[in-house]
């Protein structure tokens, strides 16, 4: 090294803080790299992509030959500067000291901040450059690094620490919402909305989105034919309950466009309930708490579109058709009937929302967090929170929103104002 003139030593100084900050922009580039972008780029034929996913499969290994040429250079730039400190001024102490100072700021700012920074802001196009040049690296050092890993292995070991990097790289599905919700504009936003939609099928049931019993309307046959009709001419769509002469058990599921076909096809008029009945179809139930994306399954396997839902005691509860488990994918269909008049209007200060509307529909639409793990109805909440009927006009709180009873009769709150400013409550 003495017989390097100063020239020399000063190339080679310079030299060996690029090798350091070339590892330090590998070691930051490919740790901070989108691993999903990667593999896309991979599955496409990138070289680059091809050569980095290969090295953090071995992300042990990988960090080894970093970590092993980056602190070789830093020794070696170390040494050399104190070198040149000595040759220039001597070998008193203060002059190592200084040297040492300069080292370690020429190492900090242009091999370690500088190049991480760089590397962090540009993970994905340094990450694949570099590949290139690490790869042949560590076969040509793959003995020494193995050597190296025989006591890495060893020390966690001792300390009982398993690794797992293929485990990483695996994510929930909370974390997938996180990453569609924050995808910007790579994903637009219909499109987003879609995907959360589809996810959150698994978590929701359909006891969440069905019509209440107590909201459907249907016929009896004890009623006259002439009643019947009259009742199915007003009715808003094309399948109606039909329930039992002597109690209100449930027959079937009246198809009107079947009626209809009965009627003009074939010519044919229905005039007494055992016509009518040759043309009701047997009821399709389904229990309680089945969860969204399974029940779209079973209507397609058992070629069924309306479902009526009976609890653990057998009885009726509610109606859940294909048509409301699509809404929860795509939105509301737009088609103006009464029973798909708005269950949330706009008023002074907040809204008028349905008692029946489910507890996740609106704290979807009013973006709030009322507690959905109990009763699924806004008027399931209400009633819990008194433990009572509550009257008309009555204030409370709830998760620290504001709500007004407006209309509450026949054991059920039809209708509640929620508040979109803190209001106070009187006494």
């Amino acid at each position: 090294m003495l017989n390097f003139s100063l020239t020399n030593q000063i190339i080679l100084l310079a030299v060996l803080l690029i090798v350091s900050a070339f590892f330090s922009i590998s070691e930051t580039s490919l740790m901070s790299i989108n691993r999903y972008r990667l593999r896309h780029l991979a599955k496409n034929g990138n070289t680059g992509a091809k050569l980095a996913t290969k090295l953090l499969y071995e992300t042990d290994k990988l960090l080894s030959v970093i970590l092993l040429c980056n602190n070789f250079s830093n020794a070696a730039a170390a040494t050399l500067v104190t070198i040149i400190a000595v040759q220039l001024y001597g070998e008193q102490q203060i002059i190592i000291m200084t040297g040492t100072l300069i080292t370690t700021f020429l190492i900090l700012i242009f091999s370690e901040i500088s190049p991480k920074v760089i590397a962090a802001a540009h993970s994905e196009r340094l990450a694949l450059w570099c590949s290139f040049l690490l790869f042949p690296i560590l076969k040509i050092l793959y003995p020494i690094v193995l050597f190296v890993n025989v006591f890495v292995l060893g020390i966690l070991k001792i300390f009982n620490i398993k690794i797992n990097f293929t485990q990483n790289n695996l994510i929930t599905m909370d974390e997938l919402k996180s990453i569609i919700s924050d995808s910007g504009q790579f994903i637009p936003n219909k499109n987003k909305s879609l995907l959360l939609n589809l996810i959150d099928l698994e978590k929701v049931t359909i006891d969440e989105i069905m019509m209440p019993h107590t909201n459907i309307e249907s016929i009896n046959l004890n009623q006259s034919i002439e009643e019947i009709l009259e009742k199915i001419e007003n009715f808003h769509h094309n399948k109606i309950l039909v329930k039992k002469e002597d109690n209100d058990e449930i027959q079937g599921v009246l198809d009107i466009n079947k009626l209809f076909k009965f009627y003009i096809k074939e010519n044919m008029k229905i005039e007494n309930q055992k016509e009518l009945i040759e043309l009701i179809d047997p009821p399709y139930f389904i229990p309680s708490g089945t969860p969204i994306y399974k029940q779209m399954q079973k209507f397609q396997d058992n070629q069924e579109k309306i479902g009526l839902i009976v609890n653990e005691h057998g009885e009726f509860i509610g109606l859940v058709t294909l048509e409301d488990i699509l809404e929860e994918v795509i939105g509301e269909f737009n088609i103006e009937l009464p029973s798909k008049s708005s269950k949330i209007i706009f008023d002074e200060n907040g809204w008028i929302v349905d008692g029946g509307i489910s507890i996740r529909e609106l704290n979807k639409k009013l973006n709030i967090n009322l507690p959905h793990n109990g009763p699924k109805t806004l008027n399931g909440l209400i009633l819990e929170f008194f433990e009572d009927i509550p009257e008309p006009n009555t204030g409370f709180k709830i998760k620290g929103i504001t709500f007004e009873i407006i209309n509450a009769q026949d054991k059920i709150v039809k209708s509640v104002k929620i508040y979109s400013k803190i209001k106070k409550l009187k006494n």
